[in-house]
């Protein structure tokens, strides 16, 4: 993830570079770095990324305390302690879905739009 997040910066970075020396005129003076929207893309794909890994690192520690110790789900002792982390790995992958829609409405306006539509279509039926 974090190497596409670095890819897509880069390539962002490129395309308005390309896009100013296209607009270039002798009114318009050269701007560095990235646009504003081109910013808020990279931003928002860092927030969904930062918010993927962390709630998927339970779901990664439980698999790696699986294979250290394999009777982590089968034991008498550990099986509960399995069940309970088997429900917060969940609880954050629900998480993870919902907090997706809020950062997704915040940072993208078709989305918004969209999302805006669906839910005055249900409120009416």
């Amino acid at each position: 993830m974090v190497t596409c997040v670095g890819v897509l910066t880069f390539n962002l970075y490129q395309a308005a570079k390309t896009r100013r020396e296209c607009l270039k005129t002798s009114q318009t003076q050269d701007q560095q770095g990235l646009s504003s929207k081109d910013l808020q893309v990279v931003k928002s794909v860092v927030l969904v990324c930062t918010i993927f890994v962390l709630l998927q690192l339970p779901g990664l520690l439980n698999s790696t305390v699986r294979l250290i110790l394999p009777e982590f789900n089968t034991g008498k002792y550990l099986v509960y302690i399995f069940g309970i982390s088997s429900q917060i790995n969940l609880t954050c992958t629900y998480l993870n879905a919902s907090i997706n829609i809020f950062v997704y409405y915040n940072y993208n306006s078709k989305y918004r739009t969209v999302f805006r539509s669906l839910l005055c279509i249900k409120m009416d039926q």
